[in-house]
């Protein structure tokens, strides 16, 4: 089995680890039926839909552009998407703004992940983010199943 068949299992600890978690899960589809916080564990755990961005990486090798290409606007061999398991641990506490816990069937598009002191801001599409709190936050990311093809591929406006 080829490590892409295998899927993805990432670890993540200070703010370069995060940009590549940030990265991989840039565009994911989440339920919010599907976060949890389990202030007794000091977990936050979610499962993503993700876009398989690494299946753009090969071809930004056969044909290197003459300035960084963002991975929004690079060719992809596949358009696939993945379900993905993320764990946080150390999280003292959670903070939300512009999303009500209520709304479970809701999907939000995760924009970004950002790696400040203390915390882990999650922005999402429509101003929405997740603040996780605490000193030494750690994630774990790992694809959970066998990608499928979608026709999709996620687009950003320009500017």
């Amino acid at each position: 089995m080829t490590a892409a068949a295998q899927g993805l299992r990432l670890k993540a600890t200070d703010a370069e680890d995060f940009r590549i978690i940030a990265a991989c899960l840039q565009d994911a589809l989440i339920p919010i039926g599907d976060m949890k916080f389990d202030a007794g564990q000091r977990e936050f755990v979610l499962v993503a839909n993700r876009f398989r961005w690494e299946n753009c990486q090969d071809t930004w090798e056969v044909e290197p552009a003459p300035e960084p290409v963002d991975p929004a606007f690079a060719p992809c061999n596949s358009y696939e998407r993945v379900n993905c398991g993320v764990h946080f641990a150390g999280v003292d506490n959670v903070r939300r703004r512009g999303l009500d816990q209520r709304e479970r069937g809701r999907v939000l598009e995760l924009l970004t992940i950002e790696a400040h002191p203390g915390a882990i801001v999650m922005v999402f599409a429509g101003d929405a983010a997740i603040r996780l709190e605490g000193p030494h936050i750690a994630c774990l990311m790992q694809d959970i199943g066998d990608p499928w093809p979608t026709q999709w591929r996620p687009r950003h406006p320009v500017g």
